[in-house]
């Protein structure tokens, strides 16, 4: 392993050299070697010559967060907590008055949920597509996510979960769907089931009490995939009236290093029309958005939005925001607003005069993924009215911040007050992830549902009894 006293100023340099300019700067071997030999240390030694977080928690989240200078170095922060499960008997913590229960255990990478009216749910369990890394860097980063807990293969595969009793707790479960191609996001239209794989939106016919889908599934639109595909993830909604159906479509880098042709329709949110086969760009410049809700009382559209990296442990902050239509939300120019991003050459004065502030932050790095809105009389006053969120976890802060679903509480159909935890506890105390939140819905029975993609599990949490 990478010990502190090996990893002197020439030996930092030199993997850093591997990492930044992949093996132009020296033999390929020898960059294997090191990074192979001292992956793990090179991210400890780049947490912890992070500087302190220069502001509190508590500032750099709600509707008006403080924005601290932007600051890089020459080897970005790298602080994951390393991927162990939960051990025996072991729970998330949820807060004072709740209870959690595991609904499902042994599932396979368990992504997404999506409820449907009979109770069932079904849940993706996915991956992102294998790649060949191009370069070193590359390389690196697959080995970051191997050690979060994002190696393992994808299953392809839906998987139905039935509650025959009601107790919270899944007693059958059945293979819904298989040999997709990184499924993710669901959503039920009638008697059409829609499933958004990484590359396109598959039609499947449904109806109520279905323990298996028929037939290989209709391509309704394909969607911006290709080799890179650096965000994998596609999530659906549907309208109220089931007449469009709404697409996340992550960015295919950090900053638009691939060069902004390769960001055709990405960092966006696109209106999908089913009966005609196509689709719009509805909003753009946002650079991962993730988890789709309608807010009950306004009946907007919210997303949950991963923001970029290595400008600092407190940039900049991942946000919830409504989605206009036709609004840009800056990036890759500009980040929370018009706050121009230097690195991103050239630049557009044009778009980021135009970029619409995101509505609430939820810290940097945190990376949220979840969201579902509550508006159940079920649950106490304190979570009643407003937005779940399944905050997966940083890889790239100290400390690391996420690795929680916390609550946002809304009034008049805005976002109000700072994100309470609702479910904690996921890390343990030596900094190892025994499971982490993905996507969160709320089930038949008022219950909150939460996806954990390490633990392997689907959580419920409700009132404590």
């Amino acid at each position: 392993m990478w010990s502190s006293s090996y990893a002197g100023t020439g030996h930092r340099l030199l993997v850093t050299r591997c990492i930044a300019d992949d093996h132009h700067a020296m033999n390929a071997q020898t960059c294997q070697w090191l990074l192979r030999a001292g992956v793990a240390g090179l991210f400890a030694l780049a947490g912890c010559s992070a500087s302190s977080p220069p502001i509190t928690p508590s500032q750099g989240v709600g509707v008006s967060p403080t924005l601290p200078a932007p600051s890089t170095s020459l080897i970005p922060t790298v602080s994951i907590a390393p991927a162990v499960g939960w051990p025996a008997g072991a729970t998330p913590k949820p807060a004072a008055g709740l209870a959690v229960t595991a609904f499902a255990t042994g599932l396979d990478h368990p992504r997404w949920i999506h409820v449907l009216p009979n109770g069932d749910v079904l849940v993706a369990e996915s991956n992102g597509p294998p790649k060949d890394p191009k370069s070193l860097k590359a390389w690196a980063m697959k080995e970051v996510k191997k050690r979060a807990g994002a190696g393992v293969p994808s299953a392809n595969r839906i998987t139905l979960l039935r509650d025959v009793d009601g107790d919270g707790v899944a007693e059958t479960r059945h293979v819904f769907l298989e040999g997709l191609n990184s499924p993710f996001g669901m959503a039920l239209v009638g008697d059409s089931l829609y499933v958004a794989n990484t590359d396109a939106i598959l039609r499947f016919p449904y109806r109520t009490g279905d323990l298996r889908a028929t037939g290989t599934g209709e391509v309704v639109v394909a969607l911006p995939a290709g080799p890179i595909n650096h965000h994998w993830t596609k999530n659906i909604i549907a309208s109220a009236d089931g007449r469009r159906l709404y697409a996340t479509v992550g960015s295919n880098s950090n900053i638009a290093e691939n060069g902004i042709e390769e960001e055709k329709e990405r960092a966006a949110i696109l209106e999908v029309d089913p009966a005609k086969k196509t689709y719009r760009v509805f909003a753009s410049g946002l650079r991962n958005p993730n988890g789709l809700g309608w807010e009950p009382k306004s009946g907007k559209l919210w997303t949950v939005v991963n923001e970029r990296d290595e400008l600092g442990d407190d940039l900049v902050p991942d946000y919830l925001t409504s989605v206009k239509d036709g609004a840009f939300y800056g990036w890759p120019f500009s980040y929370y607003g018009q706050h121009v991003d230097t690195r991103v050459k050239p630049q557009r004065p044009d778009l980021v005069a135009a970029a619409v502030a995101p509505d609430f932050a939820l810290g940097s790095h945190v990376a949220p993924l979840g969201l579902a809105f509550n508006d159940s009389p079920r649950w106490p006053e304190a979570f009643r009215s407003g937005a779940f969120v399944g905050n997966h976890g940083s890889w790239n802060r100290t400390p690391k911040s996420g690795y929680q679903v916390v609550f946002v509480s809304f009034v008049d159909g805005m976002p109000r007050g700072l994100p309470v935890e609702v479910l904690g506890g996921f890390v343990n105390a030596e900094g190892n992830a025994m499971g982490r939140p993905v996507g969160v819905a709320m089930d038949r029975r008022g219950g909150l549902l939460v996806a954990d993609d390490v633990g392997n599990v689907i959580w419920r949490v409700g009132v404590a009894r």
